[in-house]
């Protein structure tokens, strides 16, 4: 089951799931690579960024979260307890899956699937299996721990290791807001999705792709945490356009994954959904959404703007 949480929750939390045109390795481009620039500013207020979304007398706070951060990140949290004070609803970002009993027979058979006998490293000729050996190393586990032929599934656990080891983590800062706000009594919204399509997924990716995706992995963890770590000081501190600039590689990997551009969408179209709910009430709310989703073109705030509600960036705020 191992394999399972960490496939799912890593198909999710890695998000955006966009498709894009292929490259000539095998693997989209950055799904969320263009961004709508006058919304990507320096903040004027102290701490990450906001954004605010508002229609007549309701307001949504858009708070942009890092893809991935340092545990134990340090920030300015003084807005947020500002703007929880009467709040109607928190809405923490949409990326938690989980298998039903409708669905539970169909995700024991992909992993089943994905599962195998031997290491994955041994399907690997002699350059790459050296390097896969050196990173799963530097994340502290052994070759058992990969028992699959999937070059997805394999590279997915890899870095999920690798952030483990690196002290990385993709749940925060929601977890934290998230616990902030129920201690507050404040009702909060997040949405699961069906795990056992993900799964089927990373099945069905093409060899080719599965190939890429391993060579993107591995080019994370060897890089180590150094990009990640500037783009969360950058987030802390509210300079947006350097906390895009985080390493990318590994969600043109995800994005590969054959389904990815309709759960991108859904995604979206479900968080978009969550705000303007929220906005039909009067007072105020607050959203997390991860900054690229949030900024890019097709992303939460250009749906809103096209749906006709005011947006207000953190330079105005």
């Amino acid at each position: 089951m191992r394999l399972t949480a960490v496939l799912c929750g890593l198909l999710l939390l890695v998000s955006p799931l966009a498709a894009a045109a292929q490259t000539s390795a095998g693997l989209p481009t950055d799904p969320d690579a263009v961004l709508v620039e006058e919304l990507v500013v320096t903040a004027r207020e102290i701490g990450p960024a906001w954004w605010r979304v508002s229609d007549g007398d309701s307001i949504v706070y858009v708070m942009g979260a890092p893809s991935v951060i340092p545990k134990g990140s340090g920030w300015d949290a003084s807005v947020l307890e500002r703007r929880l004070e009467g709040a109607n609803v928190v809405i923490l970002p949409f990326n938690n899956a989980s298998v039903n009993l409708l669905t539970a027979p169909g995700a024991v058979v992909s992993l089943l699937r994905l599962r195998s006998s031997t290491p994955f490293e041994e399907t690997l000729e002699p350059p790459l299996r050296a390097r896969f050996v050196a990173a799963r190393t530097q994340a502290g586990q052994a070759a058992d721990r990969y028992k699959t032929r999937n070059g997805m599934a394999a590279a997915l656990l890899l870095v999920s290791d690798y952030r483990d080891a690196a002290s990385l983590t993709a749940a925060d800062p929601a977890k934290t807001i998230g616990r902030m706000a129920a201690a507050r009594g404040i009702r909060v919204e997040a949405k699961t999705y069906d795990a056992a399509s993900l799964l089927a997924a990373v099945v069905r990716t093409p060899a080719a792709a599965q190939q890429a995706c391993v060579m993107e992995a591995l080019a994370a963890v060897e890089a180590g945490p150094a990009s990640a770590e500037a783009a969360a000081r950058a987030w802390a501190w509210g300079r947006v356009r350097d906390a895009l600039g985080g390493e990318r590689s590994y969600e043109r990997c995800i994005a590969a994954a054959p389904g990815a551009a309709e759960l991108d969408a859904r995604l979206k179209a479900d968080q978009t959904a969550a705000i303007v709910a929220a906005l039909k009430r009067p007072g105020h709310s607050i959203a997390v959404v991860q900054l690229r989703p949030l900024l890019a073109q097709g992303g939460v705030l250009d749906r809103l703007g096209a749906l006709g509600y005011e947006i207000r960036t953190p330079a105005e705020d």
